[in-house]
């Protein structure tokens, strides 16, 4: 939660609303795009030799990258709804995969509707799917996606449910089943946003690109295989999803540069969680090894870092430096914070927000008003302040038959430097036994907090 050190960043943060209030009087755009199990370091930016993704590293270099930012959970829905509402997933009502988002919690889109903005949703919600809870439920004008956690990317089935619940078709325009059998999801979401931002462009608009790539199943278009002809089979595939995603990027991007609204646009870019072994996403019914987490522990679902330390670009020329490298910590609780205060829209007074407007960070260089950000998944605490991280009953899902279960003996508790050690390899615990002590009471407090919501 933000706290005293958002009053020591109060010179900054002036600095940084006055830069706004420079750049124009015109309420900027926002476009809003989220992967979906994508490896923190499977992006140019991040350093990846063996894939290619020109828009969205040159998204990078015209903006801010941050090294520090962490998606609020490391599994989808719990991790979108803390993105879409600036609350702890505990405490919006998703701690985990299953429940849809309460009618009652409030949006980034529903706070920017309420002040005039045209919002749009292209891509997956994962948040449910009946009138009371889907998007245009919680404040999209515009929706063109699915309901589900994942679906096949050219049929636009949902396979996965059997044999409790039947494969059934999945793909919406608002409230109405759509056919369009045999297109690629990726694609069809990038024109459909790209459309979205033509129809609207007069603005103020939201647009919100949850895509569903790359998460499983592990599908792409040929010319997109083609590029990757010599790496191993999971990771050509996996690659070629994320050209045709760093290609939707692309395209959205280019049609604000056509309509001339690149200098009156925040584009921020981000995943929900880290790469995944699951089975599913791998051949053979081997667990899946296409993702890299490296250096971080852990993949999705494991509340070490290789679960949910994921990318996170910030874009808007004349506001945000280009090239900007940020190390302060942030979190998707930031998200609905950071964009209302970019639209000049005050957030939800009413209810406990859990993160704070992140833009001084990239226009100045403030310090993150974060003491400490905290996770709870499938069982696992986990807590970050500063340098130090303390996990809980850590499970590292890494694929091996243990994967699933908590870390036990010393290790149960496993405490890291990750300033020193960002693979979080040696635990520490007995050499800072008062660090422990520290962060175990805060991990307490906080985990009483988020659950009298």
């Amino acid at each position: 939660m933000f706290s005293r050190r958002e009053i020591l960043a109060g010179v900054t943060a002036g600095t940084a609303q006055a830069m706004l209030q420079a750049q124009s009087a015109r309420r900027p755009n926002i476009v809003l795009f989220v992967a979906d199990d994508l490896g923190c370091h499977d992006l140019g930016a991040w350093g990846a030799t063996d894939l290619e993704t020109p828009n969205i590293d040159a998204l990078a270099a015209g903006g801010a990258r941050f090294t520090n930012w962490y998606a609020a959970a490391p599994v989808c829905a719990p991790s979108r709804a803390a993105l879409l509402t600036g609350r702890y997933p505990i405490r919006a009502g998703v701690p985990d995969n299953g429940p849809a988002l309460r009618p009652s919690e409030k949006t980034i889109a529903a706070v920017l509707k309420s002040a005039g903005y045209a919002t749009g949703l292209f891509g997956k919600w994962h948040l449910g799917s009946i009138a009371e809870t889907d998007p245009n439920a919680h404040g999209f004008d515009r929706f063109y996606g699915f309901h589900s956690g994942c679906i096949d990317y050219y049929s636009h089935r949902y396979y996965w449910g059997e044999p409790r619940v039947p494969n059934y078709h999945d793909l919406w325009r608002d409230r109405t089943e759509i056919f369009e059998d045999g297109q690629y999801t990726t694609e069809l979401f990038a024109r459909e946003a790209a459309q979205f931002v033509r129809d609207r462009r007069a603005g103020p608009f939201f647009a919100y690109l949850p895509f569903n790539a790359p998460h499983y199943p592990m599908h792409a278009p040929k010319k997109y295989m083609e590029r990757f002809a010599s790496l191993p089979p999971e990771r050509r595939t996996y690659a070629a999803m994320i050209a045709a995603m760093d290609e939707a990027v692309g395209q959205v991007r280019r049609t604000l540069r056509e309509l001339q609204l690149e200098d009156h646009t925040l584009v921020l870019f981000t995943a929900d969680n880290g790469a995944t072994r699951e089975a599913r996403a791998g051949l053979d019914g081997k667990p899946a090894t296409a993702g890299n987490n490296a250096p971080f522990r852990g993949f999705k679902f494991s509340a070490f870092d290789g679960g949910m330390h994921v990318p996170m670009i910030m874009q808007w020329p004349g506001v945000i430096p280009k090239g900007r490298v940020v190390h302060e910590l942030g979190s998707h609780v930031d998200l609905l914070p950071t964009i209302a205060k970019a639209a000049g829209v005050s957030p939800p007074a009413d209810r406990t927000l859990d993160g704070g407007d992140a833009l001084p960070l990239a226009v100045t260089g403030a310090r993150s008003g974060h003491d400490a950000i905290f996770w709870s998944i499938g069982g696992q605490l986990a807590v970050r302040r500063g340098k130090w991280k303390l996990v809980n009953g850590g499970k590292l899902y890494d694929g091996s038959p243990e994967g699933g279960k908590a870390l036990a003996g010393e290790d149960a508790l496993f405490l890291s430097n990750l300033e020193e050690d960002p693979a979080e390899s040696v635990n520490l615990r007995r050499q800072f036994p008062g660090m422990v002590d520290e962060l175990a009471t805060l991990i307490q407090k906080w985990s009483d907090d988020v659950k009298n919501w």
